[in-house]
């Protein structure tokens, strides 16, 4: 440690600390702009001039390592001097647009000019220009004249999101800010450097021009699209979400959201919002209020179960729902006699699934890890601020090995990679789990030939001290997921690895904690003739299968859909229609992927006569006489629910599966199904900003591996038709030469696919 003194006070920092951080410390502000305590020193912005006794000039603050026995003072009239010539520079060719400036009212140079800018100007020659750019759908670029060249925007797409997207051009007053030309800002964590530009240069593209910062409310909420449980803070206006930005959290998201967590909120304002109940009569949809619509609801209900019994009954929930939703609707089932309550609408193998699957650790220890093996994960696109936390662990040392169907670049040196089709991720794992009983001297699962490659991942798991292995959401979604776990668990014991898993929404941990999973799991649900079903913020897209849920539903007598959103799918497949609240618009609570339970309240009001979820199962429970239904509010549902037992102790991601030899496969051309991050959820679906971007483009066309791309002698862009289960799409097709040999990238949650049958499994491709 070492100690200083800043304006006469002394304080205490580590070794190689800079001043800015012992400023810091002890609660001194020191005027900056380029400086950011989770990037990289670059010191070109010189605001945080400081004077420091024995030095001939002023000094970096944020660039001035500490020394025994150094004196700082940071408002001192030398300092103050340097800091307001410094001042009058960055205001020489700034200009004088704040009263048209989105930025207005949160700007960090509009705030320090106050104290350190002078009244007028000395610079009489023309105020230089610079262009604008067009960087995408989510970043406005449209006012870079503003720029003062701080390089936040720079420095965190090389350091955080693992890709250098813009960069500056030219030196002096000609430097400007700009992306690759031709080229568009495409990370999903892009919208961050909105946050981090200090003028208005980086403006939010779908906020721009829509309300002043002084004009919004503001509330502290979490973002559900993702398993992390982001911590946010959600800006309204008259009633609507104008805004989201990152509530900091350093044990969950840091200071940063993904761009979905950012802008996927357009979709709460969407056109096809539900506002009134609609119950579907002679084929005709009639609008009826609430009391009707849940009487006709808790009728039917009661028929069905009478005339065909509770096995007839089943219900299907969107992982976006909140644990007090999920409890009321199990509660619900259960006392009518059913237990067909599932939430893992893309897990179709459930033959020995863990009890309450997780993370395995705290979300700050993955970026301690030393050795990581990631099973069937889409690890950038499922879980953005995860894959930031693994990229900045592997500048730290941690090697990252993966298997998988797909070689995506993860921005991130990736030490070892099997890419294979689906059908031989058991047999690689087979090997990697023979390499480590050579090792370890155990009997190995199965006999399997060892591959170089798996003995590099055995000997990489079985070095280092911190180590884990995480089945991602395409394993989890895999039709022989049961045995992929069970290699998975015996490679981890015997590695002293952590098992853990990558879930896909929001709070299905809080699912599996309230129970509202199955033992036939949605398959073997699908499979049997249900006359009454429940669809809780749950679409076509959101399921393994599409093919087969439009067939139980065709057969059902009464479809209830309790949703946010109207739409021709769920016209045609549902009976009733319920409008129910998203998440800013009701409180709940979520369990994140590390066991975290998080609470929010509502933000905004319900829109029209949408009420939340939570109210209206209450109301059709106690219509269906079911006891304990009268809550006054969510946190006495919540309450109950906690009757479910401790979140800590319930979390367990051991499986009673025991893996078994691999049997060979006949090679087929096989489907690999991602789901595009910007098409998990009904909200982020319906984002305008969102489905304009690349990663959106390229889930609507197919993906061939360039063994069958060449083999059909076509172009990118040329249209070729997919046959699955005699199920028949034509699309656009593009060359993927990260996937593997005999692999097609069909997008679940798309268009196109919606019309086809599982996630997984062999089709044909034909040029059209």
């Amino acid at each position: 440690m070492v100690e200083i003194e800043i304006d006469g006070k002394t304080v205490e920092v580590e070794q190689g600390a800079m001043v800015m951080e012992a400023a810091k410390k002890i609660g001194t502000h020191i005027p900056h702009f380029c400086y950011h305590k989770k990037l990289s020193i670059a010191a070109n912005c010189r605001m945080c001039l400081v004077e420091v006794e024995k030095a001939p000039k002023p000094l970096p603050a944020c660039a001035t390592p500490v020394t025994p026995g150094m004196k700082v003072h940071t408002h001192s009239e030398k300092a103050v001097a340097a800091q307001k010539s410094v001042m009058e520079f960055l205001l020489i060719n700034h200009p004088l647009d704040c009263p048209i400036c989105d930025q207005g009212g949160e700007c960090q140079l509009q705030d320090l000019a106050v104290g350190y800018g002078k009244t007028s100007s000395r610079y009489q020659e023309e105020k230089r220009v610079v262009f604008h750019k067009n960087v995408g759908p989510l970043i406005s670029m449209e006012e870079m004249s503003r720029c003062i060249h701080c390089t936040r925007c720079v420095r965190f797409g090389q350091e955080i999101a693992g890709v250098m997207e813009l960069g500056m051009l030219h030196r002096g007053e000609h430097s400007e800010i700009t992306a690759f030309v031709g080229k568009t800002v495409d990370s999903e964590l892009s919208g961050n450097m909105i946050d981090l530009c200090p003028v208005g240069a980086l403006t939010s593209k779908p906020f721009r021009y829509s309300a002043r910062t002084w004009e919004l409310g503001r509330k502290r909420s979490l973002s559900p699209h993702d398993a992390l449980g982001s911590n946010i803070v959600v800006q309204t206006k008259a009633n609507l979400v104008k805004r989201v930005v990152p509530y900091e959290n350093d044990a969950i998201n840091e200071c940063w959201i993904s761009d979905k967590d950012r802008f996927a909120y357009e979709g709460l304002n969407s056109p096809d919002r539900l506002q009134k109940p609609l119950v579907k009569q002679d084929n005709r949809w009639i609008e009826t209020d609430w009391e009707t619509a849940l009487q006709y609801v808790a009728r039917s209900f009661s028929a069905i179960r009478a005339d065909h019994g509770a096995e007839s009954l089943a219900a299907f929930s969107h992982g976006l729902a909140s644990v007090e939703e999920l409890h009321l609707l199990k509660k619900i089932f259960k006392a009518l006699g059913s237990d067909q309550v599932e939430t893992r609408l893309r897990t179709t193998d459930v033959s020995a699934a863990p009890v309450m699957p997780w993370l395995g650790m705290s979300i700050p220890q993955v970026g301690q890890l030393q050795r990581a093996f990631f099973i069937g994960s889409f690890l950038r696109k499922d879980q953005p601020l995860l894959a930031a936390r693994v990229r900045l662990a592997t500048k730290k040392g941690l090697k990252v090995s993966r298997l998988g169907a797909s070689q995506e670049d993860w921005l991130m040196p990736v030490a070892n990679t099997i890419n294979v089709a689906p059908s031989q991720w058991i047999a690689e794992l087979a090997a990697i789990a023979s390499a480590v009983a050579q090792v370890k001297g155990v009997a190995a699962p199965a006999q399997a030939s060892v591959t170089p490659v798996a003995q590099a991942i055995a000997e990489s798991l079985l070095g280092g001290e911190r180590k884990a292995i995480f089945l991602g959401a395409a394993a989890v979604a895999h039709p022989q997921y049961a045995q992929l776990h069970a290699y998975a668990q015996f490679i981890a014991e015997h590695t002293g690895a952590v098992l853990g898993f990558l879930p896909e929404s929001g709070n299905t941990v809080g699912a599996h904690w309230v129970g509202a999973v199955s033992a036939q799991g949605v398959q073997g649900l699908l499979a049997k003739p249900l006359k009454a079903v429940v669809l809780l913020g749950a679409e076509l897209d959101d399921f393994a299968n599409p093919q087969a849920l439009k067939t139980t539903l065709s057969q059902a007598g009464t479809v209830v859909a309790l949703t946010a959103f109207d739409s021709p799918e769920m016209r045609a497949l549902a009976d009733v229609l319920l409008p129910v609240a998203p998440y800013t618009e009701t409180s709940g609570s979520y369990v994140n992927a590390a066991g975290t339970l998080q609470s929010v309240q509502a933000t905004v009001k319900p829109l029209g006569e949408a009420r939340p979820a939570w109210k209206v199962l209450r109301v059709l429970g106690n219509l269906l006489n079911v006891d304990g239904c009268h809550f006054n509010s969510s946190e006495e549902v919540l309450s109950e629910a906690k009757s479910c037992g401790d979140i800590g102790q319930a979390l367990n991601n051991t499986t009673s599966a025991k893996p078994q030899a691999p049997v060979g496969q006949a090679k087929t051309v096989e489907r690999i199904a991602d789901v595009p991050i910007h098409a998990t959820d009904a909200i982020v679906r319906r984002a305008p900003a969102l489905q304009a971007t690349t990663d959106s483009a390229r889930a609507q066309t197919i993906g061939l591996a360039s063994d069958i791309f060449a083999g059909l002698g076509i172009q990118n862009g040329d249209l070729v038709k997919v046959t699955q289960d005699s199920c028949v799409v034509t699309a656009k097709a593009i060359e993927e030469k990260s996937l593997a040999a005999g692999v097609v990238r069909v997008s679940a949650a798309t268009a196109h696919s919606a019309q086809l049958g599982n996630m997984f499994g062999s089709l044909t491709v034909e040029r059209v």
